[in-house]
């Protein structure tokens, strides 16, 4: 394989940024990640992964190994039912009454399932641990200097931003100032519970089937991870519906008494009421946006991706997918043999004409499903009502074809080289 003429840095080891190292590295490309922690991790608990995020990851040729660790032998992710959080938990809407038929596969996975995926297939020497970039200093030659709190520094071609909502690398593009973040007004208590203690319980829900648990202000998400066992348990609380107000104060993230969670769901259905009971150690998240969204995920040689670019709410579970999209896009286009230092920035313009209106689409459509999903109930949406805004509010996410998009933008590219050429 022909080495490029450029190198990359990519700051962040979370999933889009092993994703992207991988990929880059496969196409010829001299990569270094630095990485905050000390090793790679990931926070939270399950994920889910949509069709769309699926063939973004086959097209990387990572979703055999991913599958491989998830113990499935393909995406077997059903389609959420939506039931009420209180009552007798009356069935809503089926999801899968709106698919026509389309790919609706998808695949729940443990996030730090997913990093050790992905970890045997990156060269151990290209990544520095400990390393949180502080700031991107422009040179004078067109390249760039990240710095880090130890006084280091690392110059590169092409720096990428793969360092989460609270990324440092975002300053680059969008300038020094106020925070673009904003605090939904919602937390999310997360929690996992082994499906058979569960079912011991007599929880009578087929918990295996993914559900959304809608109410006036709350939502519960559950969907089983770790081949059916696990039950990825996601309790939203908005008291302050439709609304966006400026970010919190760190930490976002913080171990609660789990009787704050149960005085939270006071009053539900019995179900809900059973499997809270199980989550004996939430953690309550602070849930935040970028918003408004970025208009460019690129500036000079800086180029964002995943949440660094587009932070979004989880109400589609669609923020992975869409890293993802922005890394297959990413790679293809900089792996191209026809990418090198002088036409570095004719590709990485193409990115940024492709990622921000798809990417910035879903992260709207995140906001409008949560305001969906927690305005069930007396004052708010009917069971009619529900059904109506919930057909097809997937599709669009699902059914992208990313690989058509830029094989198509490729294609134009090559041809402008031409063109400029002669």
């Amino acid at each position: 394989m022909q080495r490029k003429d450029f190198n990359v840095a990519i700051v962040g080891g979370g999933m889009c940024g092993l994703a992207c190292a991988i990929g880059l590295t496969r196409g010829g490309i001299n990569v270094q990640v630095f990485e905050a922690a000390s090793k790679f991790d990931e926070i939270g608990a399950g994920v889910g992964l949509g069709p769309n995020a699926l063939r973004a990851l086959e097209g990387l040729d990572l979703l055999d190994v991913v599958l491989q660790k998830a113990n499935e032998k393909r995406p077997n992710q059903r389609l959420f039912c939506f039931v009420t959080v209180g009552g007798n938990h009356e069935k809503i809407y089926d999801y899968y009454e709106s698919t026509s038929g389309e790919d609706t596969d998808g695949l729940g996975i443990y996030r730090p399932a997913f990093l050790e995926a992905l970890m045997p297939l990156l060269d151990p020497t290209i990544t520095q641990f400990n390393k949180r970039a502080v700031s991107v200093e422009k040179l004078e030659s067109g390249r760039h200097l990240l710095h880090f709190p130890d006084n280091s520094t690392y110059e590169a071609d092409l720096i990428i931003g793969a360092d989460g909502i609270k990324s440092t690398t975002r300053s680059a593009v969008i300038g020094k100032g106020a925070s673009p973040l904003g605090f939904s007004n919602t937390h999310a208590y997360r929690g996992l519970v082994p499906i058979e203690t569960l079912k011991a319980a007599g929880v009578k829900t087929d918990v295996k089937r993914p559900h959304n648990w809608v109410g006036m202000g709350q939502h519960i998400i559950t969907f089983p991870i770790r081949d059916d066992t696990i039950l990825n348990i996601v309790a939203f609380n908005r008291p302050v519906p439709n609304t966006i107000s400026e970010e919190l104060p760190h930490p976002w993230v913080e171990s609660v008494d789990q009787k704050e969670l149960l005085d939270a769901y006071k009053g539900c259905g019995s179900e809900v009421c059973a499997i809270l009971q199980h989550m004996k150690n939430p953690s309550r998240w602070s849930i935040h946006t970028l918003y408004p969204p970025l208009d460019s995920y690129v500036k000079d040689r800086v180029v964002l991706i995943g949440d660094a670019a587009h932070g979004m709410l989880p109400h589609l579970g669609a923020g992975v997918g869409q890293g993802f999209e922005d890394v297959y896009t990413l790679c293809r286009l900089l792996s191209h043999p026809g990418t090198n230092k002088s036409t570095l920035d004719a590709a990485i313009a193409v990115y940024n004409e492709l990622r921000p209106p798809r990417a910035n689409m879903v992260l709207q459509r995140s906001i409008d499903m949560g305001n969906i999903y927690d305005n069930y109930g007396p004052g708010g949406y009917t069971v009619q009502g529900m059904r109506e805004r919930l057909r097809g509010m997937w599709e669009p996410v699902w059914n992208h074809d990313l690989e058509a998009q830029v094989t198509t933008a490729i294609g134009e590219l090559e041809r402008k080289n031409v063109a400029e050429k002669n």
